[in-house]
């Protein structure tokens, strides 16, 4: 979003820019002006979205330019920032048709949440009912980082959904790693720690930003800090979560705490990942019984059968008889093209569009977004035809 900021205080300026480039979407400061006469004499050549006023620089007599302003930006949202009672200004602001008024200093969660209400006004964004999708590895080395990641970028990349990764790995969580070189600036320890300011621009601007419209959450990168990390925090996470984004999957790990069971008890789909062996069926079994006596409905349970290779001598008809539950998607062995991934922690889908796993992710991203048939050739068509170009 676009804005135009009216202000003599230039510490003002340089704080708002910076919430609204926390913000996803961004909000972009075009200009500042000085005041309201400056800004009715000088117009952005590009209409702004949004005018911020800070109308404790507005002299008396500058009040009654607030509606010309109004007029001369007619599609714009107008936004007023005052100290005290300005009761002419208010008035004015009213009639001129102001829609939010905070007060000075600024209280930044109090202007994410009016920033929150302008961007679904202006149809920039609108809340979303997000689907929590749990992978969860049934043996360590099985490869469910690798997917819940690679699988969260191709959700964004190909089907251009709003997606949200959280590593929920008690220890040593590294799924940054997988898509990105970027450090991260908060972790999920650090939300935890900071609850109280838990809305959708307190997490975007907690996230790395693989894409504008895919962010990872990064795992605690400190044990110590996992006495902050109480399951009632999953709760208002997720939830918060699902307003802001359309899929948050959940990199669980394989250790099963209150946290992580917390999430599990929240997600809509849970896919234990494993390999087709003895080792892997024998703990994949034992996984899938904790998950009945809980009482999680089997439909909720969707195996993943990862590094695949036909003519074994373990079929998958075996493995289904062994869990008593379906597998519901295969995932080729390509451990050249899997490790080139992880080691420059680039996404599959950036580095080897061709490859049996790209083709794999994109098949899973339409079994998840149930598109019809000539929907999902689209994400065929647009996942090989860049490889081609």
């Amino acid at each position: 979003m676009k804005a135009l900021m009216i202000s003599r205080d230039a510490n003002l300026h340089d704080e708002i820019a910076a919430q609204g480039a926390a913000r996803m979407p961004v909000l972009r400061l075009l200009e500042r002006r000085s005041g309201l006469r400056d800004a009715v004499e000088r117009m952005l050549p590009e209409a702004p979205e949004l005018v911020i006023v800070d109308a404790s620089g507005i002299d008396a007599d500058e009040a009654d330019l607030l509606e010309r302003l109004a007029r001369q930006y007619p599609l714009a949202v107008l936004m007023l920032l005052t100290r005290g009672q300005q009761q002419d200004v208010l008035i004015r602001a009213m009639r001129a048709g102001m829609r939010e008024v905070l007060q000075l200093p600024l209280v930044h969660k109090a202007f994410h949440e009016a920033m929150d209400r302008v961007d679904i006004q202006a149809g920039v964004t609108q809340m979303r009912d997000g689907k929590v999708l749990a992978f969860i590895s049934c043996k360590g080395g099985s490869g469910a980082t690798f997917l819940s990641t690679n699988f969260s970028y191709a959700l964004a990349s190909l089907a251009g959904c709003k997606v949200l990764l959280i590593d929920l790995h008690g220890q040593f969580g590294d799924a940054t790693l997988y898509v990105s070189d970027q450090k991260p600036a908060m972790t999920l320890s650090d939300i935890c720690a900071q609850i109280a300011r838990m809305d959708g621009a307190f997490l975007a601007s907690c996230l790395v930003h693989v894409t504008p419209n895919f962010g990872v959450l990064a795992a605690a990168d400190d044990p110590s800090h996992k006495v902050d990390m109480q399951p009632e925090h999953m709760d208002r996470i997720l939830a918060v979560a699902r307003q802001h984004y359309d899929y948050i999957v959940l990199d669980v790990g394989r250790q099963i705490d209150a946290l992580s069971l917390r999430a599990l008890d929240n997600a809509d789909a849970i896919y234990p990942v494993l390999q087709l062996a003895l080792p892997d069926i024998r703990d994949g079994r034992r996984l899938l019984d904790i998950f009945r006596s809980l009482g999680y409905p089997g439909e909720r349970l969707r195996l993943i059968v990862n590094r695949y290779e036909k003519g074994g001598r373990l079929r998958l008809a075996d493995l289904e008889q062994a869990l008593g539950a379906e597998v519901v998607h295969t995932v080729p062995n390509d451990y050249i093209a899997a490790t080139d991934s992880v080691n420059q922690g680039i996404p599959l889908l950036q580095l080897s569009r061709t490859s049996a796993v790209a083709r794999s992710l994109a098949e899973l991203v339409e079994l998840v977004t149930a598109r019809r048939v000539t929907e999902s050739r689209g994400l065929f068509d647009r996942l090989f035809s860049r490889s081609e170009a």
